[in-house]
């Protein structure tokens, strides 16, 4: 009977161990994944228009006082195994006299990898605009820190976007797809956590499933005036107009660009 009942416990630790095993060992290469986006807004606002009196001085406090001071935007990833698509869940707007584009989330990003292209819907200014370009270069420095991010084991990069924005992000190299929320891409493995520390926004992942999705659903965005980067950086500009505050339009710009 002693015999039996050792044979029994150490053949279910063996079963335990191979499914521990498989788990570890299984790589997804197709899926979705729910992303939320977090806006510090006092720190958002104070930047974008600094030290305002009169009026506006007014509307700025009452927001602080009526809405939490993080922004959250949901979003949603879906991916296979060279094509990437990030969708912004519509948000309830809130009506006021500013807007602080950093905060916003209005970009579709279709990203196809085997190709380094993408092609992404923007709404600037309540117009449709559908920027096809290269995908967006990051310069990564990949670290020895890791973490767990929607049940994933992550490692920590370090990047620069944009030539001026520093970035950390954490990706995972058992989602085998090159991918990430928005057009942050460029690691060995799923961006599942991005953070513009100087810029106060950070993007997270809140689940990921593991899911087969059909090819025919990963398409590119297709309303909008076409456009290539520098023809949208050179449209920003001229919609910012001349500014007295360099550092302020510098932020505007980078909010529309990201």
């Amino acid at each position: 009977m002693i015999m039996k009942n050792l044979f029994i416990t150490i053949t279910c630790l063996l079963l335990s161990i191979n499914v521990l095993f498989a788990q570890h060992a299984r790589f997804t290469s197709s899926g979705s994944i729910e992303f939320e986006k977090s806006s510090n807004m006092n720190a958002l606002m104070k930047k974008m228009y600094g030290n305002q009196q009169g009026i506006m001085q007014q509307v700025i406090e009452q927001y602080q006082k009526t809405q939490p001071q993080f922004k959250v935007s949901k979003s949603t990833l879906i991916f296979n195994i060279d094509k990437t698509l990030f969708t912004p869940v519509a948000e309830q707007l809130i009506s006021s006299s500013f807007t602080v584009p950093m905060a916003d989330q209005p970009n579709t990003v279709y990203t196809d990898l085997s190709a380094h292209t993408s092609t992404v819907q923007k709404n600037i200014s309540d117009a449709n605009f559908l920027v096809k370009d290269s995908v967006r270069k990051i310069k990564w420095k990949i670290t020895d820190e890791t973490r767990e991010i929607a049940g994933y084991p992550c490692r920590r990069a370090n990047g620069l976007v944009l030539d001026s924005i520093y970035v950390v992000a954490f990706y995972t190299d058992k989602i085998a797809v090159s991918g990430g929320p928005e057009s942050f891409n460029g690691l060995p493995g799923m961006i599942l956590e991005v953070a513009l520390p100087h810029e106060n926004v950070t993007w997270i992942a809140k689940k990921v499933t593991d899911v087969q999705i059909p090819a025919a659903t990963i398409v590119p965005p297709k309303k909008g005036k076409a456009m290539n980067n520098k023809q949208m950086s050179d449209f920003i500009k001229g919609l910012i107009g001349t500014r007295t505050d360099a550092v302020q339009a510098n932020f505007i710009m980078k909010g529309y660009m990201l």
